[in-house]
This record gives C-alpha cells, structure tokens and sequence, in this order.
C-alpha cells in the first residue's frame, strides 16, 4: 500500500516515463542510476561544482550475498558502501540476482553467505550454489574471489556453505583474493576485519579502477541503538499462555521501545542479550576454586571473572571448537578420541554444559584468564517478533519457550528463555536490538493470499501478520495450520485467532495437537489432509510461509507440500520439487527456520 507515501510532485507522463525506464533496467544499471542522480543533485547545490557522472562500467568488485535471516545482506551492504567510500566500482547483488551465465565474465567477487539446517545454503543461494556444483559450471581461471562464512560453531556442518563456495571456486580454476573466513555466532569483530583486508586487496589489484568519489554517501537516518549499541527495553507484560497441566510454559512478552527510535516489521526478530544464570556460575567458582574477584580481560576490557562468566561468556552450550581446545588443555586421551569423529561429538556435546567439561576433565593449574579464552562468547538470543508495530506502536512482542530439562541428574535450562521468564522482573529492562529479515515479509500486495505454517512458538510472526493485516484492512486470504502438544493448554494465543477466524480475516484455520490421540497427529498430516485446496490457493498466488523448528518440523512440512504438488498437480516428485524452487526463488515460499 502507498497510502503513506506524499504525494508525487510528477505529472503523468514524468511517472510513466520513469516507471517505463526503470523496469528496464538491471540491479547493476539501478545501482549506477542511483549514484547518477546523486551526483547530478550535488551539482544543483549552491556552490558545488559540476559534478560528471562516471560511466556504467562493469564492476571492479561483485559482491554476493546468501541470507536467510539478514546478517550477511547486512554485511554485504557495510562491505559496498566502504568499497564506494574507497572510490570502487562496485555492485551488490543477492544471490538469487545475480545471473549465473555472467559468473564465467565476472573478474572480482565477494562472497558471503550463511549455512542453514544440514550444512544446507539459504534460499536465496540454493540456484548458484547448485549451479557452481553442476556440470555446467563454467572453468573461472579468471576470476578473483574471496569467501565470508557465518555459521554456528554448535552445529556440525559450522559454515558448510562458505566452504562449499570457497572450494568449489578454487577447483574451477579461480584465484584467492585472501583467505576464507569461518565466522560463529559472534561474527562482528572477524567479518569487519576480512572486509578490511578485501578492500585492501582489492585496491592493490584493481589500482586503476580507483577514482575520487565525486558525491559524498548520504547515511540513512536509522535508531542509535543496534547489535553494539542495545537499547534497554522496559519488560511490560509476561503471561503465561500455556493451560495448567501443560508440559512445557510458553510465555508472551511485552517489551517497550519508547523513545528507541527503532523500527521493525512483521517477520522480523529481536535480539536479546540475555544472562546466564548466577547458580551456575557458583557452582562453576566453587568447582575451580577460582576467585571470582579475579581480573580477567575479554576484547580489552578489565572485569571481575563473576561478571565475565555472567555475562559475556557461554557457559550452557559447548561448542567442537571449545571442546578441541579443552583437549588439549586437559591432555585427556578419551576426550582426544571423542572429538577425532565429529559426528560422535556433536552427540557427545548434546545436553552437556561448561560444568560437565570441568568435572569431567579437569585442568591442573587452571587459572582465570586462561579459562575465559576458552570460551565462545555469550551470543544474542534471536526471538522471532510477534506483533505489528503498525498495531502496538512503540512496544515489541515475543513468544518464548522456556528451555527446561533434567540431564544426569541436573537441572538444564536455556539462556534466554529462563532468563526472559523468570529473572527479568516487570519494569526491568533487557538489552535488545532488531534483527531485520528481508527474506520473510507480507507479500507488496495486500490483496495476496498467505498461508502460514507455524507449530508451537513458530506460531509468533504470523500473530504478526495478522495484526499487520487487520490494522491496515488488506483484503487477501489467511490460512494458518498450527500445531502443539494438547489443544486444551498448548493452543497459543487461542482467543486471537478464534476471533480473527470469526470475524473473517483469517479464513481457514487447521489444527494438530499430538498427544490428544492414539495417533501422533502433526501439521504435515494437516497439510496433506487439506491437499485439494491447499493446491488451489497456491495456484492462485498465495505465499506459503513456515516458521519454527528446522531439525524435524521443516523437513516434514517440505515433504508434505512436495506430496501435495505431487498428486494435486500431477507432477513427478522431480517436477514437484522443482515447483517449490521456482516458488522459493520469486519469494512464495518462504521460511524463518532455527
């Protein structure tokens, strides 16, 4: 909708012309028309000087980014807008944009991109990646690149996707600008620095292509507050929206935003710094012996070793490459074998805590510093947004799942989750900031219809965009399929959606609850069960969206929809899969998966 947008100061004709000329043009010529018009407006200002535009010269530098969830498309854009600062020719492209016939004819290339589920590429990189992998990949001896992975380190194919690139390139004949990055979680200090050592490359390379920048960069004006800079939310509301008797508690969480700045839209997330908890670091102290008074240093900053394994560093989830280290710490030969087969580690590592390390495989003469450099640090909890701003204004809402569980004979809880539902009192404030994701938005049109699948706390971006939705009276169709444990105390946000469906926004509403019946029931029965219609409302341009849990759930619902694309279209397997790329790539079906 435009309704918020002033109105054009074109005529007619003016806003057909530019419309005419834009849908011509390629993300490459928009980039150079972009930097056209702004040299052309600085020259109108009083005083500049005549500024000639540069010509549309094919980039020194391409630079492609594969996100899922809008970490490498932020730095993909912090990687252009330095490389333009540098006077570089430059483009940025998401994968899915950029043309694979042009690879064998691109001279310098950028990559960065994340890995997903099984060591699987995002959405938007399936196309190249699979292209570079195939028989038709071009030989690229001339070609320059240079590979930036994001990855967590606790899974076991940690950055996969980077690597599958960054080999792939090199056995098709290209040339390394500098070395591949492997980032983790806490990617912020090691991406910066690849980015400095590309550009520096880059010019040293391409000197030529290096001219002064005739217009200055105009910076978007966006809040304080970001991933460095958290913004102290106010903690409004908790309530528990799971019935007595359930086996799990969920809980919605009001957050107030007032006077942030910050902006978000429906499928986004906000990022939480959470605590750990204070019993175990205790329990931690009392183990070692440590002093917790002890100074120890983490990116140069002086604290006491309570405060560090409070808040800075991981202590409830062990990490392959914090286990290799301990093992060379601790000298131990079982743990040496442990780690020798990685897949036998990463179930080793399941359900096992700093704690268990320390018991288990002791350190002799372990001392505080040393014990802290071993440590992943304390990421940011990324909790899916349920609400609308349109709707609630300046506050923001969460859906949590308290992470509670017994594992040789101790008490296991998650970070953020229990941190969130019980040790942040009302009116306390927890350190947040958005975590954009282009990649799972509201279709442009609101007449578009949505169907949207989310079991247990996957159910909380499309709270939000129904609230979206019925704020701004947009007509298309919604269809939820939900799923949880027992319909009698696991049906979140029930009365909302009840009252939606009677009022008519939301259309259709199907459900499974697994342990009310002899039979295991789960949305991807659902799916197939409603499979006649289902393939009508796809076939009439609706937007299918899965949010929650990739392990199990996601697999299962891909292989539903396969199944109904399938019998419902009379397609092969081979056909139906291949439906649900093309719907992947011009964005129709989408996924938030974790």
């Amino acid at each position: 909708m435009n309704a918020s947008l002033p109105p054009s100061p074109l005529n007619d004709t003016q806003r057909q012309q530019i419309d005419a000329l834009v849908r011509e043009l390629n993300p490459q010529q928009l980039d150079w028309m972009q930097g056209y018009l702004a040299g052309y407006r600085a020259a109108l200002q009083p005083g500049a000087a005549p500024v000639a535009p540069s010509a549309p010269d094919s980039p020194v530098l391409t630079v492609l980014y594969g996100s899922q969830t809008g970490n490498c498309e932020t730095l993909a854009e912090r990687l252009t807008e330095l490389a333009r600062a540098k006077g570089l020719n430059v483009e940025c492209l998401s994968m899915d944009e950029f043309p694979n016939r042009l690879l064998k004819q691109t001279r310098q290339i950028a990559v960065i991109v994340s890995t997903h589920g099984e060591g699987d590429p995002p959405d938007t990189a399936m196309d190249l990646h699979e292209f570079v992998h195939g028989r038709r990949a071009p030989k690229l001896g001339e070609l320059q690149y240079a590979v930036l992975a994001l990855g967590d380190s606790s899974y076991e194919y940690f950055c996969k996707t980077g690597q599958d690139f960054d080999e792939r390139f090199a056995a098709l004949g290209a040339e390394r600008l500098i070395d591949r990055v492997d980032c983790d979680v806490d990617y912020e200090e090691a991406a910066n620095q690849w980015i400095e050592r590309l550009l520096e490359r880059v010019a040293q390379a391409s000197p030529a292509s290096v001219a002064q920048q005739t217009a200055p960069a105009v910076a978007a004006q966006t809040s304080a507050y970001d991933r460095k800079n958290p913004f102290s939310a106010p903690l409004l509301e908790r309530i528990n929206l799971t019935g007595r008797g359930s086996s799990k508690a969920v809980y919605h969480m009001e957050l107030s935003l007032e006077d942030s700045g910050l902006t978000y839209a429906p499928g986004d997330s906000l990022g939480v710094y959470a605590q750990n908890d204070a019993r175990l670091v205790e329990q931690l102290l009392e183990h070692t012996g440590l002093d917790p008074e002890q100074s120890v240093t983490i990116k140069d900053e002086a604290m006491p070793l309570t405060k560090a394994l409070q808040h800075h560093l991981e202590l409830t989830l062990l990490t392959p490459p914090t286990v290799k280290q301990w093992t060379e710490l601790s000298g131990s030969a079982e743990l040496k074998k442990i780690t020798e087969d990685r897949r036998e580690l990463i179930q080793w590592l399941y359900g096992r805590d700093l704690l268990d390390l320390l018991q288990n495989y002791p350190v002799a003469g372990l001392d505080a510093q040393t014990l802290v450099e071993h440590l992943r640090h304390l990421p940011p909890r990324l909790y899916s947004v349920s609400s609308s701003q349109t709707a609630v204004d300046e506050e923001v809402h969460l859906t949590v799942a308290a992470v509670r569980y017994e594992q040789r004979d101790r008490l296991r809880e998650g970070v953020g989750s229990t941190w969130l539902a019980d040790r942040v009192a009302l009116d306390d404030t927890a350190p947040v900031f958005i975590d954009t994701n282009k990649n799972f938005r509201l279709p442009e049109s609101g007449e578009t219809p949505i169907i949207m699948i989310g079991p247990g706390t996957g159910i909380a971006p499309f709270r939000a965009f129904m609230q979206e939705r019925e704020v701004l009276e947009q007509p298309g169709r919604n269809w939820l399929f939900f799923g949880d444990r027992n319909f009698r105390t696991d049906f979140l946000y029930q009365q909302e959606w009840l009252r939606w469906r009677k009022q008519g926004l939301l259309d259709r509403l199907d459900v499974a609850f697994s342990r009310d019946g002899a039979d295991k029931v789960y949305v991807q029965h659902r799916i197939r069960e409603a499979g006649a219609d289902l393939w009508r409302w796809i076939e009439e341009g609706a937007h299918v969206y899965v949010c929650g849990d990739a392990k199990a759930m996601a697999p299962d619902v891909h292989e539903a929809l396969i199944d109904v694309v399938s019998s419902q279209g009379h397609k092969s397997r081979e056909s139906a899969e291949q439906y649900l790329r093309d719907m992947t790539r011009s964005k129709r079906y989408l996924r938030d998966v974790y």
